[in-house]
């Protein structure tokens, strides 16, 4: 997908603009933000976007999060376990204190 960043008012008029003219290759619309389908008319938009407001228009390319296949299973399993937690004020560094799963810091620097 493509995701369109607007940082300007008339850029956030001409999204507006573009995501109800062509709602079908729009995915998802968040107030100055959009994500488009990747295909060449979502590049076309993008592209046009950028072209009427340049540095104002900011256009990134994205791809799904599959928890199952970019996910570590140690970090899923910490997840759950996480949120199955007695107390739901225990900050997670200390409810990982003394277990198996992975310390904030260690996934901070784990690539995925």
């Amino acid at each position: 997908m493509l995701l369109v960043v607007t940082y300007s008012r008339p850029a956030r008029e001409t999204l507006r603009n573009v995501c109800r003219t062509h709602e079908e290759t729009v995915v998802r619309r968040f107030g100055r933000a959009a994500l488009l389908a990747e295909t060449e008319f979502g590049a076309f938009l993008a592209c046009r976007l950028r072209e009427k407001h340049a540095a104002d228009v900011q256009v990134e390319r994205t791809e799904p999060f599959n928890e199952f296949a970019d996910a570590p299973a140690s970090v899923r399993t910490a997840a759950a376990a996480y949120e199955a937690r007695d107390s739901p004020s225990t900050p997670y560094d200390k409810f990982a204190a003394g277990t198996d799963h992975p310390s904030s810091a260690a996934m901070r620097d784990g690539d995925l």
